[in-house]
């Protein structure tokens, strides 16, 4: 036998909006802090691929010094003078057509950690001369290296300054 209140309308109970919402809210309370984890962790993929991809363009740049395709001083190391040289290029002394420029990047990715969108890219990055020390890594003639500038610490408990 089927019993049918009063007014013969279905639906829920308080009690039952109550319960739903509580385990509507405890799911968004476990996935919001997940969601960070894989902003922050692709973020940290992007900073790994611009760390690498700058680092690919400054050896490029070293090698072709050392194979006397850019003209280079006595008491320089060979490495570029700045970042921007990368993408805008270099002339090739060793090409016979004068005109011709060797590229190391297509374009300077920026820090991924930069909370400043209006800086250039070159001016997100930290650069180390040839002569600093690893530890305490300083600006110079040169860029022989380059480092995030962000205070902040990897998901791997390494600050990204050291990466």
């Amino acid at each position: 036998m089927e019993r049918r209140h009063g007014s013969g309308a279905a639906g829920f109970t308080l009690i039952e909006l109550i319960i739903t919402l509580a385990v509507v809210s405890l799911i968004a309370l476990l996935a919001f802090p997940m969601a960070e984890v894989a902003a922050r962790r692709t973020k940290e993929q992007e900073l790994r691929v611009a760390l690498r991809e700058i680092r690919t363009g400054i050896d490029a740049y070293k090698k072709a010094t050392e194979e006397g395709h850019i003209t280079a001083s006595a008491e320089s190391t060979g490495y570029p003078p700045n970042l921007k040289v990368l993408v805008e290029g270099v002339d090739d002394v060793r090409s016979p057509n004068k005109d011709t420029k060797i590229y190391f990047m297509r374009r300077l990715p920026r820090d991924p950690m930069s909370s400043d969108p209006k800086l250039p890219a070159d001016e997100t990055w930290g650069k180390r001369d040839y002569a600093s020390a690893p530890d305490s890594p300083q600006e110079g003639e040169e860029v022989y290296d380059v480092y995030s500038l962000s205070p902040l610490v990897g998901l791997n408990g390494i600050p990204y300054k050291q990466w």
